[in-house]
């Protein structure tokens, strides 16, 4: 199973470049980072294409406050969580973000 992950900047209509983000798995009832990356001028994270996550519950973690505070901005969510299963080892899961300062809407899905 790999995730491909794209952030987009609903304020500015374009892709969300340098936004940190972390994969995390749960074990034994603790949250525990997997991999960590930056977006890159695409709004991607191409590395995670590659790697190979196991079944199970995970979060993905975007630190929003840095990106906005970068663009001069100000925003009501410092930081947000996504949290989802993956369930089939043949799939790629898809994660789409789309960040503004006030809100954010998040998109969850796979194909094979």
């Amino acid at each position: 199973m790999n995730v491909a992950l794209h952030v987009l900047d609903g304020t500015y209509g374009r892709p969300a470049a340098g936004v940190r983000v972390r994969l995390e798995r749960i074990e034994n009832g603790l949250w525990l980072t997997e991999v960590k990356a930056e977006t890159d001028h695409e709004g991607r994270i191409a590395e995670w294409r590659a790697h190979r996550f196991e079944r199970g519950l995970h979060r993905i973690v975007f630190e929003t406050d840095p990106y906005f505070v970068g663009l001069g901005l100000t925003a009501a969510y410092p930081e947000i969580s996504a949290m989802f299963r993956m369930h089939d080892d043949a799939d790629t899961y898809q994660v789409r973000v789309l960040l503004s300062p006030f809100s954010y809407s998040v998109y969850f899905g796979s194909h094979s």
